[in-house]
């Protein structure tokens, strides 16, 4: 069959045995797509026996090693150049998508400035939702969040667990920034930073098609307030690192200032709605907000100090390519 411009690579990065009844059903999800993957390949993190445990396992899928140093960031890369089809599509080990998921993704590629497509995103919860969690901060634990289009718009950035990209671009590049991503209890924005690089590139642009929904677990241990915190904080430093990759040629932050200025409203909403007895969550909610924008906004402030103390060395991006 001849190749066309829709042929879509779907990539699964994986790390750890401990998600293996999650990788099974992403696996599952990922072969059942309509239109079919031309394949499905799934990159191991440095984790031998679970790269041979997939070989055993798991048939019809390609099973590669990550070849580029521990991390997310690598092990996508790793399934990404290998991909020999127009487009290549990120799934992460722990989400669950309806049959129609790809096929939604890959439409607005009929457009040849859509550099990538990002979907929607529903927190699949362990255990109850926490009666705190504001819905604008659901991007803490992977989701969607309120403020993001409800219908399929031009967007900034996406995210990894459900992205599809244009190979050609995505190799121009040099793909997500090794060493630059998501390591055991670190968080930097890798997923943002190569959509910035990737609409940069000959003036492309992403789409978010809210349509194409998954659902991403989201374990009880991270249904916690300390974790919020703690995840807010490393997306504040996160963020600032970012910045400081940037040739100072875009606006690397303008969309977290916009999204910043629309939190008081929120917090005031969930005030309101509290006082008018409509329920005492909406006070935690208001809560959440403030401490989530207190605790992103201090790990920006711990990451400009480090940033300015650090010794200045020429700024590398470190890809295979």
């Amino acid at each position: 069959m001849e190749p066309t411009p829709l042929d879509t690579t779907i990539v699964i990065p994986t790390h750890t045995e401990e998600r293996w009844s999650s990788l099974v059903r992403t696996v599952a999800c990922a072969k059942s797509q309509v239109p079919e993957p031309a394949e499905v390949v799934v990159v191991v993190d440095h984790n031998p026996d679970l790269f041979r445990r997939i070989q055993r396992d798991l048939p019809g899928v390609t099973v590669l090693e990550n070849a580029y140093a521990k991390g997310v960031s690598g092990n996508r890369n790793t399934g990404a150049f290998h991909a020999k089809t127009a487009l290549v599509a990120f799934m992460d080990d722990d989400i669950t998508a309806g049959p129609d998921w790809l096929e939604r993704l890959i439409q607005p590629f009929g457009d040849p400035t859509v550099v990538g497509t990002g979907g929607g995103i529903i927190p699949a919860w362990e255990g109850p939702e926490p009666r705190w969690m504001p819905a604008e901060f659901l991007w803490a634990v992977g989701g969607s969040y309120a403020g993001m289009p409800t219908e399929t718009s031009p967007i900034r950035n996406v995210w990894s667990a459900s992205m599809v990209v244009r190979r050609e671009t995505f190799d121009a590049v040099g793909g997500f920034r090794v060493g630059f991503g998501k390591l055991g209890d670190r968080n930097r924005p890798e997923d943002t930073e190569l959509c910035l690089r990737m609409s940069a590139h000959n003036g492309g642009h992403w789409m978010y098609v809210p349509g194409a929904m998954i659902r991403h677990e989201v374990p009880a241990n991270r249904s916690t307030f300390p974790w919020f915190v703690k995840r807010c904080y490393a997306e504040g430093r996160g963020k600032v690192q970012m910045a400081g990759l940037d040739d100072g040629g875009s606006d690397t932050l303008g969309a977290e200032r916009s999204y910043l200025w629309s939190l008081p409203k929120a917090a005031l909403r969930n005030l309101g709605a509290g006082l008018t007895g409509k329920g005492a969550d909406n006070f935690l909610r208001a809560g959440g907000i403030v401490a989530g924008v207190a605790a992103a906004g201090w790990g920006g402030v711990v990451e400009t100090i480090a940033a300015k103390r650090a010794p200045k060395t020429p700024k590398t991006l470190e890809t295979a390519r």
